[in-house]
């Protein structure tokens, strides 16, 4: 018998969970758990779905980052996930790094509306990150060795 894929969707609530949620034809056959924030748009999306709320806002809160961090630390050690995707924000920096420690693969997806500079969260995940994806093929010129996957949304 072949253990069911897991897959771990982390993102901020508002439009990178929109991103995460249009790659449903990819994931829907995959076991997931998602970790995003508690807002009305994302309780109400992921309603029937395995989710958990991360601690926000991110950007420079070192107690949210502090409990994001263990955060991580729990919900990656079990179950362990097969992959983590994100398409950021802030919230994807620790599972990044919880999962790279673990040798669990990571995939970035750079968001579609930042053509012309990297963001900050892609640029504090890059150590971290096993695949790197763009939206536009013009995003490859901050990621040359990025995958074009095409607009999400």
């Amino acid at each position: 018998m072949t253990a069911e894929r897991r897959v771990l969707l982390v993102g901020s609530s508002g439009g990178h969970l929109a991103q995460l949620w249009s790659l449903r034809p990819w994931w829907e056959s995959w076991q997931r758990t998602w970790v995003t924030f508690d807002t009305p748009d994302a309780v109400s999306l992921l309603e029937d779905e395995d989710a958990i709320w991360a601690h926000h806002p991110t950007t420079r809160n070192v107690l949210n980052l502090m409990r994001n961090s263990a955060l991580a630390w729990r919900v990656i050690r079990q179950p362990r996930p097969d992959v983590v995707v994100s398409t950021g924000a802030g919230v994807a920096l620790p599972f990044f790094v919880f999962a790279r420690l673990m040798r669990i693969p990571t995939a970035y997806i750079e968001v579609y509306d930042r053509i012309d500079s990297a963001t900050l969260t892609a640029r504090l995940c890059r150590p971290f990150i096993s695949l790197m994806c763009v939206q536009w093929e013009e995003q490859r010129r901050q990621y040359p060795a990025a995958e074009v996957i095409g607009p999400l949304l």
